[in-house]
């Protein structure tokens, strides 16, 4: 459920605006992007796991609130992120 460190530096460094970048909203919203497909996979083998769906929800959220924040600030940075994540549709 929850994604190595291994993994999890190397959606910073994809990520990343700079060098040593953690807190962007770009690389806070690629690694809840990470956990969130990871839970995704979780609940698909225990669908009554409702202790987690409440986390997931949690982390679904924070994710909405990042982007909203990031659109409103650089529609561009909002995009790109938008394509490279394949969140959108």
């Amino acid at each position: 459920m929850t994604i190595t460190a291994d993994k999890k530096q190397e959606v910073i460094d994809d990520n990343a605006r700079a060098k040593g970048d953690t807190g962007s909203p770009e690389v806070q919203v690629a690694i809840l992007t990470e956990r969130i497909n990871a839970l995704t996979v979780h609940f698909k083998e225990h669908r009554k796991d409702n202790h987690s769906r409440r986390g997931l929800l949690a982390m679904v959220n924070k994710r909405r609130s990042l982007l909203d924040y990031l659109k409103t600030r650089d529609v561009e940075r909002y995009n790109a992120l938008i394509q490279k994540l394949g969140l959108r549709k």
